[in-house]
């Protein structure tokens, strides 16, 4: 009898390639089985990656028979929320992609189910182990002080996506789940994940919708620019932009303003699809004023050839075998998708709203 840990891939799309090649790294695992609605292509997914003796399923309840210690979920966005939930209930636990879900509701309803099934609900936001990321938050908890002001996002000068990202049944939201999810997790992670309360946001889809700008323009459902004030516990207010294209190099550097300290922090990469938080860091700044004089440090970034996704994937494997908690739990992450959630409200009422989070 093995004792690898069984995988089951939910969704064979793009990003579960990138699953199914960090797991056939790792000796201690098998992939018995991969899901796809569309009829063939989860077969055509376990030829394609030599992943053998894996089974092909086109119904994610009858992969969900097996005997599987773990799932990826790796759907469009509007199928995360049916599909995390199946997979718990029938005893299994869960790494989910980013975004958590498509609505705060159905984030709550995710987390209740892990609660419920004792199973693990982690989600995949691989920056996180970036040991620049790592660092960064040390120094926002240890060399800024109070921390009352944040400033994050980033922007495109041209990235946008089409397919299942622009349709907002499937996808709920355009750049802000997309891309903006990863830039709340550096800032609202580095301040250990306080509380939203309230959001007043504004978004717009000009480029998406612009048949010069994007090749399925007729389709654009979803916002491809969003900006919002967002309230957080402990009197700190954290200013969030995002944008998938625009006529700018940048919307500006991540900072985090403290009161005896300020930190800022340029993402890494170059070219018009770069300058979003879902890779590395650029460049750390320190800022410090003290009886008139500027003490401004330079921290330099560091070089490391770790694959960050494995790395990702990986926690997701030894918290199973270990019996750890998730180690990117759900219940964090439904913060940050109250937020965005609170984004697109605001955005259609055209005022503040409020934020509500049940106790879990």
């Amino acid at each position: 009898m093995s004792n690898k840990i069984r995988i089951g891939i939910i969704g064979s799309g793009g990003i579960a390639g990138s699953h199914a090649k960090a797991y056939k790294q790792m000796e201690d695992v098998e992939i018995v089985a991969v899901q796809d609605i569309i009829p063939g292509k989860a077969e055509a997914f376990i030829s394609r990656w030599e992943i053998n003796g894996a089974v092909g399923f086109q119904d994610h309840l009858e992969l969900l028979k097996l005997d599987l210690d773990g799932v990826s979920i790796c759907t469009p966005n509007n199928a995360h929320h049916r599909t995390s939930i199946a997979a718990l209930t029938a005893g299994k636990n869960v790494l989910v992609e980013k975004p958590l879900a498509v609505t705060l509701q159905q984030g709550i309803e995710m987390v209740q189910a892990a609660k419920k099934s004792g199973k693990l609900l982690t989600v995949g936001f691989q920056p996180r182990y970036d040991p620049n990321m790592k660092a960064v938050k040390e120094i926002v908890q240890t060399q800024l002080g109070d921390v009352y002001y944040v400033q994050t996002g980033g922007g495109r000068r041209r990235g946008m996506p089409g397919g299942t990202f622009i349709n907002k049944e499937l996808a709920g939201a355009g750049a802000m789940a997309d891309i903006g999810c990863y830039s709340l997790d550096l800032a609202l992670n580095a301040l250990d994940y306080p509380k939203p309360l309230t959001v007043s946001a504004y978004t717009s889809n000009h480029f998406g919708t612009n048949p010069f700008y994007h090749p399925e323009a007729d389709r654009f459902e979803v916002e491809d620019f969003g900006v919002a004030l967002v309230r957080l516990e402990g009197d700190k207010v954290l200013n969030f932009k995002i944008s998938w294209a625009m006529h700018m190099d940048s919307l500006g550097p991540t900072l985090f303003l403290g009161k005896e300290a300020g930190l800022k922090l340029t993402p890494a990469g170059n070219g018009p699809w770069s300058g979003v938080w879902d890779g590395g860091i650029g460049s750390v700044e320190l800022f410090h004023d003290f009886k008139g004089h500027h003490v401004d440090t330079t921290i330099p970034v560091q070089e490391h050839a770790i694959d960050i996704f494995y790395e990702k994937v990986r926690d997701f494997v030894v918290a199973i075998k270990e019996g750890k908690g998730a180690p990117i739990p759900a219940e964090q992450i439904l913060f940050n998708q109250a937020i965005i959630d609170g984004v697109l409200r605001s955005s259609e009422q055209g005022r503040e709203v409020t934020i509500e989070i049940p106790e879990l």
